[in-house]
């Protein structure tokens, strides 16, 4: 992908978050109190604000960012105006997490515009499907949960999310206290049409496969080594299945107990580098979804481990700026919103050392012209590093 200069001039990924934010505003109506006539921010301000703390090298409180608000700089080009610690405090309380909500599916409608990645057009309707805990601080009480240790308390909260696996981005979020079923979060999500590839916890309920059917939803699952499969059916494998690793398929049902029992289902049986043998469940039949490619999705399922990580790692998302919960639902929201941003203008996720150069240019130590050339040379690097190992 060509960088331009010009999407980086003037903190352009605020302005394009901020564009976003004014065609969604009219879908989600705001509080009263920001048309309070003594109010001089708006709900764009603080949440460019919010936003900007997120991926700022030097902000890492709510205090912080607060200080940051009443520099001249970032008055003019992202908050409108200054922020008290008392006002950003109180803007949670008053900001519905609905319209990022809107905003998120906006931006992630454009991405979604870009050509496919990969030959695997088949693949267009495919996401992983997981959710990862992020701790929280002893005095949100909100997010205080049973688990773990014997007569431990545990506090988090709980990111929901469905990843687009051909073009490796976030497609559907939910935020809920970390107690929050995952499975039930996931069946709120389904979409007719939709195809979902997902690890072991979400396969333990067998009527919730035929669910899944029923919704008109396609899924690959992992299932528990010691399930109970009645064979029905054996299928071929084919040599291209057995160079990827398939050991054998069959149509079969999984439970051992008839009130239990799964609808039929394809299970495919796949081997691992370790030696390892995974039992993975799908409604798709062989003509459609050949067996080594069931594997294959399995194993893309790996890249919304990574997201995880790389939100939790780079996007400020292990400290938090606002600790209720709509607080913070709108600072993992932003966190979203934030990688979706980078990924337009680069045209990929941004690994380490991108996010370094974002953040020197936003110090004033690298021109725009330092951020391009700098992009290029790590979109190259990363290139050759991706072409090795495909070789």
């Amino acid at each position: 992908m060509h960088l331009d200069e010009r999407a980086f001039r003037h903190w352009e990924l605020l302005r394009g978050f901020r564009q976003a934010l004014a065609r969604s505003t009219p879908g989600a109506p705001a509080h009263p109190s920001w048309a309070d006539p003594r109010r001089r921010t708006t709900v764009a301000d603080y949440l460019s604000l919010f936003l900007l703390g997120l991926f700022n090298p030097v902000v890492e409180t709510m205090r912080g960012l607060s200080a940051a608000s009443r520099l001249p700089r970032v008055q003019r080009e992202v908050c409108g105006g200054s922020f008290s610690l008392g006002s950003f405090s109180e803007a949670q309380h008053l900001t519905d997490p609905a319209l990022l909500e809107h905003v998120f599916g906006e931006l992630v409608g454009q991405e979604s515009e870009l050509p496919p990645s990969d030959g695997h057009q088949a693949w267009q309707r495919w996401f992983a499907r997981d959710s990862s805990l992020f701790a929280a601080l002893p005095r949100m009480r909100w997010a205080l949960y049973g688990g773990g240790r014997a007569g431990a308390k545990n506090r988090a909260v709980r990111l929901h999310l469905s990843l687009h696996l051909l073009d490796d981005q976030p497609a559907r979020a939910q935020v809920t206290p970390g107690k929050v079923c995952e499975r039930k979060a996931w069946r709120a999500s389904w979409e007719a049409g939709a195809a979902y590839v997902g690890d072991r916890y979400f396969a333990e309920n067998y009527r919730l496969l035929g669910e899944l059917t029923a919704a008109g939803c396609r899924y690959v699952l992992r299932v528990q080594d010691a399930a109970v499969l009645t064979v029905e059916e054996a299928l071929p494998v084919t040599p291209e299945d057995a160079a990827a690793g398939v050991g054998r398929q069959v149509w079969g049902r999984l439970g051992g107990q008839a009130s239990t029992r799964s609808d039929r289902v394809r299970v495919v049986e796949l081997r691992t580098a370790a030696g390892e043998t995974l039992r993975l469940v799908t409604n798709v039949p062989p003509e459609d979804l050949s067996a080594a490619d069931v594997g294959l999705l399995y194993r893309r399922r790996w890249q919304i481990e990574c997201f995880f990580r790389w939100v939790k790692c780079l996007l400020g998302c292990r400290h938090w700026l606002a600790e209720s919960p709509d607080g913070v639902t709108l600072q993992l929201y932003l966190a979203l919103i934030a990688a979706v941003l980078f990924q337009l203008h680069t045209g990929r996720r941004p690994n380490r050392r991108m996010l370094e150069l974002f953040q020197w240019h936003q110090l004033g130590w690298a021109s725009a012209d330092d951020l391009i050339a700098g992009l290029q040379r790590e979109q190259e690097r990363e290139d050759r590093r991706r072409a090795k190992k495909a070789s």
